[in-house]
């Protein structure tokens, strides 16, 4: 979408550019521009020339200045050549030719500082601002002028990604966008600080996969590879960085680790569970001189080791990670809650002392954080604190839903709150670690959560390899720098903005289109949590519809790939094809799995066909790895995509790709008839229940699907026929060889109001299948109003954004968020620190339902699995039926928090399609088998309530705001568990084509 630069002229002829776009990031007012802000093309008036005619421009920097401006401005020289052929000469001098390129800090670069003297520059808008710039043409130059060094160099690296070197050239192969003419627009423009203080990832659950490429590209993971990360995270104005550390030091295994990185200009930390800048494995390495890693019963061996490790790395630019957990990310000690909490204050005024006495300042002053992570939450909740100066890291549940949101008597603390969080998960509840599985609508959701809360200070993301994670890592990064500009209804604008940046224009919105579908379809059920069984096979097509849907995902993926440019091939694969491909393919063999095991049951020689499927999408699945890891980009990714991510039975990973259960069918000598139909698992003539299609419903107008299969070899002949005029089959004869499916149609124009009910025959020689048929039909409801339900009483669905009426009260109001959840968009609160209100005078949705009957109703809520964020008032929904009292639910009753901790132990799952029982664990931490179900997996929560219908009808169902945070994604009434599925039955809306 094409936005307007909103300027100002002033009389001396300089157009200033107000906060802007540095293509992909955002202004204040949300607006977002696709184009550069100020790099052109051709010259116009007063335009300087980065390069044209084989000539490029220089670029001077102070030599006095920070060792990674100095670094960052050399790079913009190599990037000018990328994109020129040219190379712009970086010269360290304070001498200037006229028409070139200056840079450098303020107060650090004498360049900078006699323009400001002179009043060429006016700095007053960034000086003494956290990682601000200023970019302006000065006379015949252009001036990059930062608050601080990595205000420069993000001004640097702003240039570069505005002349078409995009942060991802490296570690995405994304091309460079040639032009052999640069130029910038006259004017100004500033940037502001970055809303979130400190933005960066953590390397984690780097083996196999990381680890085997960084020790073949790179000898290990060492400064060599360290650096293009540094510089990837700078490309993305990130600063912070927790290293790999599953069996590494970042410190002590190449000791030019920090010094790299201070140079750089990347902020260091060090994970959760590793305090005072030391890794785990500099203490299991040493584990014999520290001795036992027991605060309790080895105070002063720890304390050196925590001296030692801060002693080292003082004179670096670190983030302190204080606190203790147990020896490898466990819990710690073996006492109770309170002898836990009274060890931890121990551990953190002994780890203040040291930092006192290593930095000889005061610890307020050195930048710390303490995570809140798993036990440490009920820790917390119990009252255990640490000083205001220290930054409160709060959690994720592990996969991305948020456990706090910032709380109000900490939103003014000194040391502000953070946020972990996670799109990698090595461990509870469930690995989620191969490929991209988070969506855009999702992050944004979570992390705005988290922003309006007060957590602003850090965000630090678990992105395990870094690949394959590299489109949700780039959105959390810019969405970090000023979180407003990406409203709910922007987030599309905001994938089209990255595709074209790599693509083109021409390919963004097909690409988009795959990055969108491809995460999404994963969310439904990532791919270590898939199971034969999630999707029904019998009901509603959903197997046939999930199925159609990854299908239809890998065909637009693959024929994209024909129209995408030769040197953007690479790039398309990784971030495109392969995650697109490789996820429809690991989903279609957990549905052909499901099908096999059921067409066995059943005894359809076709249940072979489907065990073939899939053992060539398995061999297909290493082929598209192979590809990953062999030749493509010239081999430069070889080993990144080892991970095993197909046949998960326990949380951790399976020590080999394995399928799914797959049994084959010894087929009869002769042909042997069987009929399966809709509704149901059981097959005839063998079952011993009768077989009956689902009722046919007179406001759906349903079809309805009967299976004729061949038991054996050979084929045979079957003929159909109904012994009421009023049921129409799509064939009445056919010959099958393994399987034929006819439909069953009614002609209601010939049926009149009431229930009906009728026989279809399917016949095999002297075998004969009955096939009962069960229909209703009432008067249609005199109304042009839009409303969802039937005739039957059966369940139906309303998807939440379906409502008729949305009725806000005061500031808060319902909002639509478009692409979150399964489907088109969920219903959310705005703002989401909306205060908590009852329903008299809360916003409300409004539906309208038909109902056929008087009677007890029961109505589910499908909301997005919000962890308890504010355990002080709960987390709590209404609802109510035209004007009776409104029921509140309050969504924290039967959850479970992923770490089993601190929540009631009562687990309810849905009524909807709950294949166990109410109390079964949802979660499987200690190796147990997977479950089927659970709102974590599910990624959907169900909340039900019994609600009084006094007549049939029409009628209006109301949802109500209580707590801000909930988010509605869809409404199931009168569920049926006797026709079980996961998404529940298709929503219908009636009366959609009247005015």
């Amino acid at each position: 979408m094409m936005i307007g630069i909103r300027v100002k002229l002033i009389f001396i002829g300089v157009f200033i550019m107000e906060t802007g776009v540095v293509n992909g990031q955002f202004n204040p007012e949300g607006e977002r521009l696709t184009t550069p802000a100020y790099v052109q093309y051709q010259s116009s008036s007063s335009s300087f020339c980065i390069v044209n005619k084989g000539k490029a421009a220089k670029i001077y920097v102070d030599p006095e200045d920070w060792p990674g401006v100095i670094r960052a401005a050399a790079d913009l020289g190599d990037d000018v050549k990328k994109v020129s052929g040219t190379s712009a000469e970086m010269i360290r001098d304070v001498s200037v030719k006229k028409g070139s390129i200056i840079a450098g800090t303020i107060g650090r670069s004498r360049l900078i500082d006699r323009l400001i003297a002179e009043n060429k520059i006016d700095v007053s808008g960034i000086k003494g601002q956290w990682e601000s710039f200023l970019i302006q043409t000065v006379g015949n130059d252009l001036v990059i002028a930062g608050s601080d060094k990595r205000g420069t160099i993000f001004g640097i690296y702003d240039v570069s990604e505005k002349i078409g070197v995009s942060p991802w050239y490296w570690w995405a192969d994304a091309p460079v966008k040639k032009s052999k003419s640069l130029f910038v627009k006259a004017g100004r423009y500033v940037q502001p600080s970055p809303k979130v203080k400190y933005r960066g990832i953590f390397i984690n659950d780097e083996e196999p996969s990381f680890g085997q490429w960084s020790r073949a590209k790179f000898g290990g993971i060492n400064s060599k590879m360290y650096t293009t990360m540094f510089e990837l995270l700078l490309r993305l104005k990130a600063n912070y960085l927790w290293p790999a550390m599953w069996g590494k030091s970042f410190n002590e295994d190449d000791s030019l680790n920090p010094v790299k990185a201070d140079e750089y200009g990347i902020v260091m930390g060090t994970s959760h569970h590793e305090p005072m800048m030391r890794s785990h494995k500099e203490y299991t390495s040493r584990k014999a001189e520290v001795g036992d890693w027991n605060f309790v019963t080895n105070e002063k061996n720890l304390r050196k080791f925590f001296t030692e490790g801060l002693e080292r790395n003082r004179s670096f630019d670190n983030l302190i990670t204080i606190g203790m957990r147990g020896d490898g990310d466990v819990a710690m000690g073996d006492g109770d809650d309170a002898a836990n909490i009274q060890t931890l204050r121990n551990v953190v005024s002994a780890q203040r002392d040291i930092i006192k006495n290593v930095y000889r300042k005061d610890p307020a002053e050195i930048p710390q954080l303490w995570a809140i992570f798993t036990e440490v939450q009920r820790y917390y909740d119990a009252g255990l604190t640490v000083p205001d100066d220290v930054t409160l890291l709060f959690c994720d549940n592990n996969w991305g839903y948020i456990r706090r949101t910032g709380p109000l008597t900490e939103r003014q603390r000194k040391g502000g709150l953070g946020m972990y969080y996670h799109i990698d998960m090595n461990g509870g509840p469930w690995n989620d670690r191969w490929i991209n599985t988070t969506t855009i609508p999702k992050l944004r959701e979570q992390f705005n959560l988290a922003y309006q809360t007060g957590i602003d200070r850090i965000w630090i993301v678990n992105v395990g390899d870094l690949k394959p994670k590299e489109l949700p890592i780039d959105f959390i990064m810019r969405y970090a720098w000023n979180p407003e500009a990406i409203p709910a209804e922007k987030t599309m604008d905001y994938t089209l903005g990255w595709a074209e940046s790599i693509f083109g224009k021409e390919h963004a919105k097909e690409v988009a289109s795959v990055v969108s579908k491809y995460s999404k379809y994963n969310l439904w059920r990532k791919p270590e949590v898939q199971d034969p069984r999630i999707f029904s096979l019998v009901n509603y097509h959903e197997a046939d519809s999930v199925l159609k849907q990854w299908q239809e995902l890998a065909a637009e993926a693959e024929a994209l790939e024909k129209k995408i440019p030769a040197d953007a091939k690479d790039a398309y694969y990784q971030l495109v094809l392969y995650p697109a491909k490789a996820s429809a393919g690991v989903a279609e063999i957990y549905l052909a799995a499901g099908r096999n095991n059921l067409y066995a049951k059943q005894g359809r020689v076709s249940a072979n066909d489907l065990a073939a499927r899939a053992r060539q999408l398995f061999e297909l699945d290493q082929q598209l790895s192979d590809r990953y890891n062999g030749p493509m980009a010239g081999g430069k990714w070889k080993n990144m995509m080892q991970d095993i991510h197909i046949g998960y039975d326990r949380w951790n990973m399976p020590d080999k790709r394995k399928l799914p259960e797959l049994k084959e069918v010894v087929a009869h000598s002769l042909p042997a008839m069987g009929v399966a139909v809709e509704g149901t698992e059981q097959a005839w003539p063998s079952a011993n229940e009768k077989a009956a299609l689902p009722v046919f419903d007179g406001l759906l107008k349903q079809r309805y699907f009967i299976d004729v299969f061949n038991k054996g070899t050979g084929d045979f002949n079957f003929t159909a026929s109904a012994d009421q005029p009023w049921i129409r089959l799509s064939k009445k004869q056919g010959t099958v060889a393994k399987e034929d499916r006819l439909f069953v149609e009614l002609d209601w124009n010939a049926m009149g109001n009431g229930q009906f009910s009728g026989i279809i025959e399917i016949k095999q020689g002297n075998i004969v299948v009955p096939v009962n048929v069960a229909a209703v039909k009432q008067v249609l409801p005199d109304t042009k109003e839009k409303f969802y339900g039937n005739f039957s009483g059966a369940e139906f669905s309303i998807p939440a954004r379906g409502f008729a009426a949305n009725i806000p009260s005061g500031q808060a109001k319902w909002i639509l968020l478009p692409d979150l959840g399964r489907s088109a968009g969920n219903m959310g609160i705005h703002p989401v620190t909306a205060v908590s209100a009852e329903p008299a005078n809360a916003p409300r949705l409004e539906y309208k339902v038909y109902l056929p009957a008087s009677d007890k109703t029961t109505v589910m809520l499908g909301i997005l699995p919000t962890q308890d964020v504010n355990p002080e008032r709960g987390l709590r929904i209404a609802v109510s039926i035209d004007g009776a009292e409104p029921k509140v639910i309050d969504a924290r009753k039967g959850l479970v928090d992923t770490f089993g901790e601190y929540t009631p132990a009562n687990l309810a799952l849905s009524k909807v399609l709950k294949p166990l029982p109410r109390a079964e664990k949802q979660y499987a931490l200690s190796g147990a088998r997977m479950l089927r179900r659970s709102d974590v997996f599910d990624n959907l929560r169900w909340l039900d309530v019994e609600l009084d219908v006094k007549t049939a009808g029409l009628h209006t169902l109301k949802v109500f705001m209580i707590d801000p945070e909930l988010v509605l994604e869809n409404i199931v009434v009168n569920p049926d568990n006797k026709r079980a599925s996961y998404f529940g039955a298709p929503p219908v809306l009636h009366n959609a084509d009247k005015k």
